[in-house]
């Protein structure tokens, strides 16, 4: 009879311990909130990891499109910065 006792006591025990993780404050139901909000925070990092590469596109897409109107400039048209000193070399004939 007491071996019965026990036997029911730590089934009661371990219905116990499976009802508070399932159930429970940090259970199941918990671990899902958490993990919808790390997808959604994954999906919003994406997102703005996304425009970064756009945005640094952009930026080098600009500095280097100024670059070869400056460079054009110079080697065509013979414009010089307002501070620069233009030297030209003139081949021997």
């Amino acid at each position: 009879m007491s071996a019965r006792f026990v036997t029911l006591g730590l089934l009661a025990l371990l219905g116990a311990v499976h009802a508070e993780l399932w159930l429970g404050k940090n259970g199941l139901p918990r671990v899902m909130e958490l993990q919808a909000r790390l997808d959604e925070q994954r999906a919003r990092n994406d997102a703005a990891r996304a425009r970064n590469e756009q945005l640094a596109a952009e930026v080098r897409d600009l500095r280097e499109g100024l670059e070869m109107v400056e460079e054009k400039a110079r080697l065509e048209l013979g414009m010089i910065k307002p501070d620069e000193i233009f030297v030209q070399v003139m081949p021997r004939r």
